[in-house]
């Protein structure tokens, strides 16, 4: 709980700071994700995300992540906040990645329910296409506390 305090302390501080510079705003980006699958498990899922981007390549910013999923009597509820860190690599197209995100899941199944929280730290590579990234990344914190089924996720990021 103290790490997600200190979080949203970060992210206000960086917020009000950037009201102090007039081309801040200019170099923000606004964007995330949305997952949706259906079948025998149901999963809906949104991460919007801000961005800056610097002049050397590199952006830093933070985002939020709610996740639904249902699976036979089993429902489960994520909740996260993340650090994102992007490296453009010049002429080439390849944007390599790093996210640290903490998360709580709520997991209830008939009357029982738990709680859990577990970190996860991404290390990725996706193809960039300007506003549109797609590719790979690996939880290298990945463990059993974890409510993913694997260390590796895919990567879908749209930022305008």
């Amino acid at each position: 709980m103290k790490k997600y305090v200190l979080f949203l302390f970060l992210s206000c501080s960086f917020t009000m700071f950037s009201q102090e510079n007039t081309d801040f705003w200019d170099n923000v980006q606004f964007g995330g994700g949305v997952s949706m699958s259906f079948g025998s498990q149901t999963t809906i899922g949104i991460s919007p995300s801000a961005i800056y981007n610097f002049d050397n390549g590199f952006a830093l910013g933070t985002g939020l992540t709610y996740i639904y999923s249902k699976y036979e009597t089993t429902k489960t509820n994520v909740y996260g906040a993340s650090i994102i860190s992007l490296y453009q690599i010049p002429n080439i197209g390849i944007q390599l990645s790093g996210e640290f995100e903490q998360s709580f899941a709520n997991i209830s199944e008939n009357s029982n329910s738990t709680s859990t929280s577990f970190p996860a730290l991404y290390l990725g590579a996706a193809y960039n296409t300007g506003r549109f990234a797609v590719g790979i990344r690996y939880d290298v914190l990945y463990d059993s506390r974890s409510v993913y089924a694997s260390a590796f996720s895919p990567i879908v990021r749209f930022y305008f």
